[in-house]
């Protein structure tokens, strides 16, 4: 009896030993990753402040004299930097409407309605995700390109939007990622309401949207921060100062051949661009969580 109980603490304390030494690896490993992803940040915030004598020292980890001025001379360097914002938010919002409108119904129709060839186009909508989005850029620009003779969708030397907006007013992964949050609803609630003769957009917008709502919060919040960090499409399109948006409106106005861009203003523009993401993450990230974990897999 007391060799049993012996055996069965020994086990237990080489059991709990284990999970120490795994504890301590995964805490490890998640630290190390953590200096990957923050080093870098870290060395943006700090060389964005140094003053260009401070620059001329060599590598420094903390800045000696904060020189918060170079935030100003970022848009003295590029003055059209304002208007790259307000550009980014006008498409960013233009398109994350586009994105929720055309989710929603795809997603409803998807998820609740019966019509013939459902499955089949579900799944090539989800083979379409296997392409790399690199691959559609020359196709959505020759569509576009098209379109040239509608005022609102040209976009040559032209104060219109349409062009950035257009090609990504619909998304698959977030057709998918809806879908399987209406899965989860009960189709009851889709038979009792029918009964009563309640629409199918009645019910979407009195039902499924409201259930829905922190995914519908989650899409909305990647689609903005998508919108944000468009770079090859805008890159394409917008060849005025007048249409660029941050991403390469900061590529375009802070990088040259000759060096004559000092590090800490590129860095400021940088942080610029980068801190709004960065706020809107930290106060909203309940949303994206909690989206991700109502969405499951189901269906």
């Amino acid at each position: 009896m007391y060799d049993n109980l012996y055996l069965e603490g020994k086990e237990l304390k080489k059991f709990k030993t284990k999970k120490i030494i795994n504890q301590i690896i995964i805490y490890f490993f998640l630290a190390l990753i953590a200096l990957f992803v923050l080093v870098p940040f870290y060395w943006m915030l700090a060389t964005s402040v140094k003053s260009d004598a401070e620059l001329a020292l060599g590598l420094t980890f903390f800045p000696q004299d904060w020189a918060f001025e170079n935030f100003g001379r970022v848009f003295v360097r590029a003055p059209f930097f304002a208007r790259y914002f307000l550009n980014t938010i006008i498409v960013g919002t233009l398109t994350t409407i586009g994105t929720l409108v055309t989710t929603i119904l795809a997603a409803f129709a998807f998820a609740r309605l019966n019509f013939k060839g459902k499955n089949i186009l579900f799944t090539v909508l989800l083979a379409t995700m296997m392409i790399p989005g690199e691959v559609f850029v020359i196709s959505n620009f020759v569509t576009i390109g098209s379109f040239g003779r509608i005022p609102l969708l040209s976009w040559a030397g032209k104060e219109t939007f349409g062009a950035l907006v257009l090609p990504f007013i619909t998304s698959v992964f977030y057709i998918f990622f809806l879908r399987q949050t209406f899965k989860q609803i009960p189709n009851e609630l889709y038979l009792a309401a029918k009964v009563d003769g309640t629409s199918d957009f009645k019910y979407l917008w009195k039902i499924m949207i409201p259930i829905a709502k922190a995914t519908i919060t989650t899409i909305f919040i990647l689609s903005m921060m998508g919108a944000w960090n468009a770079y090859i499409w805008p890159t394409l399109v917008a060849n005025s100062e007048e249409m660029r948006l941050v991403t390469n409106g900061l590529m375009q106005s802070f990088t040259d051949e000759g060096g004559q861009t000092p590090d800490n203003l590129r860095m400021a523009a940088t942080a610029l661009v980068t801190v709004p993401l960065l706020i809107v993450f930290i106060f909203l990230r309940k949303y994206i969580m909690r989206g991700v974990s109502r969405s499951g897999i189901k269906g």
